[in-house]
């Protein structure tokens, strides 16, 4: 089943892998670069379905990296650069557009950061404040704008984020909207921005361009959203007619490592931090990094049985993401009633998986799950170990440990 045709909405990859929009770090000036052109032509080249462009800012308040796309016109021209080469290997390609809310700075965004309310956020470290009613409505419609500048980019699908603790999350999850007017409270009022965002983006999408969203089945924390809600929040998801959805879990700002599961690589992560810029974070990395960034355990399709939940009732495309590394899981995946995989890791590990899956010279991915990629997509590119020369010993006995620990 791997290796067979799968349609959403109007769009038919070859196969059922998709590379799943994992955030490469590979934009300069906000815009696409030589390396991130080479990394996705590689992945199609490897053989998967469709490649995912991670985590474009439909506009410039919802930046959070340097490194990070920012949908706009000048931009898509290189991006079309990018999708005719991925479509002459035979993949399609798609986009993720989302807005980061209140994770974020002002050196980065541009203006005080904003989200569902006002607060704090120590992931910066920043106040930030409430978005206005005009705001809301004018987001909304930036990502319908960017659902215009993917289409002339040449994208195939966009894949709209509304997970992670990313703004859209912000308003749906209690833990971060606290508002009293029509888009806090009830479920049915956070989710009223979503509802906006979907609507202008299948306007925008006619009948030409697939629409995937990225969803949490739980937020992995008290307070925040939990799987009854978000069942809920997929009903209406589905009911509003987008084509896809990508089950996922987590909240970057509050519990990082339910998205990815295993451990933070502490030491990494601070080896790659300018001191000159980041030194209290380094420090704090130091003093308390495993308490505020706990390790969650790893195991091979760990969301599977809370998506099936999700399968059960629901009727249309669903596409796993979490923990996929060989063919058995994969084959597990989609006789439990899938239609997609997504597939980071192992595409980090080697642009290749997927062609070598097919042919049968592997069954698996030779991922070990240290994370030294997670850890250093903060402050550079996104990249395995086993591509970066000369390691220090320290970051070396990081990555043996965490392996041997798995």
């Amino acid at each position: 089943m791997i290796f067979t045709p799968v349609t959403f909405g109007p769009v038919t990859l070859r196969n059922r892998i998709i590379r799943s929009a994992a955030f490469e770090n590979m934009a300069r000036g906000n815009a696409p670069t030589p390396e991130l052109f080479a990394y996705h032509t590689a992945v199609a080249r490897g053989g998967v379905g469709m490649t995912t462009v991670a985590y474009a800012a439909v506009c410039r308040s919802g930046l959070s990296f340097d490194g990070q796309l920012w949908m706009r016109e000048e931009i898509v021209p290189e991006l079309k650069k990018m999708t005719d080469a991925v479509h002459a290997y035979g993949a399609k390609a798609s986009i993720q557009l989302g807005h980061c809310g209140n994770m974020t700075h002002r050196k980065t965004c541009g203006c005080m950061p904003v989200g569902a309310s006002s607060g704090f956020n120590l992931y910066s470290p920043t106040f930030h404040r409430a978005l206005r009613r005009e705001e809301i409505e004018a987001l909304a419609k930036d990502y319908g704008k960017a659902v215009h500048l993917a289409r002339k980019a040449g994208f195939d699908c966009v894949e709209v984020h509304a997970g992670h603790g990313y703004l859209i999350s912000q308003f749906l999850s209690p833990y971060t909207n606290r508002r009293r007017d029509e888009f806090g409270g009830t479920l049915e009022n956070r989710m009223r921005f979503m509802r906006m965002v979907i609507r202008e983006v299948m306007q925008a999408a006619g009948d030409d361009i697939g629409v995937i969203v990225k969803m949490n089945m739980h937020d992995g924390f008290k307070g925040g959203m939990q799987t009854p809600e978000c069942l809920e929040v997929a009903k209406e998801l589905e009911r509003l007619g987008v084509h896809a959805l990508v089950l996922s879990a987590g909240f970057v700002s509050k519990a990082p490592m339910e998205v990815m599961r295993g451990a933070m690589p502490l030491r990494t992560l601070g080896h790659y931090m300018d001191p000159r810029h980041f030194w209290w974070l380094k420090l704090g990395l130091r003093l308390a990094g495993r308490k505020v960034i706990p390790t969650v355990p790893w195991s091979e399709g760990y969301f599977l049985e809370e998506a099936k939940r999700f399968r059960a009732v629901l009727k249309l495309p669903l596409i796993y993401v979490g923990g996929l590394v060989s063919r058995d899981k994969m084959e597990e995946v989609l006789s439990a009633g899938f239609q997609g995989l997504q597939v980071a890791r192992a595409l980090v590990h080697d642009t290749d998986f997927v062609n070598k899956l097919q042919r049968g010279e592997i069954v698996r991915s030779g991922c070990r799950h240290s994370n030294y990629c997670i850890g250093r997509m903060y402050t550079l590119e996104m990249r395995c170990h086993h591509c970066v020369e000369n390691l220090p010993k320290s970051l070396k006995n990081e990555i043996e440990k965490a392996e041997r620990e798995l």
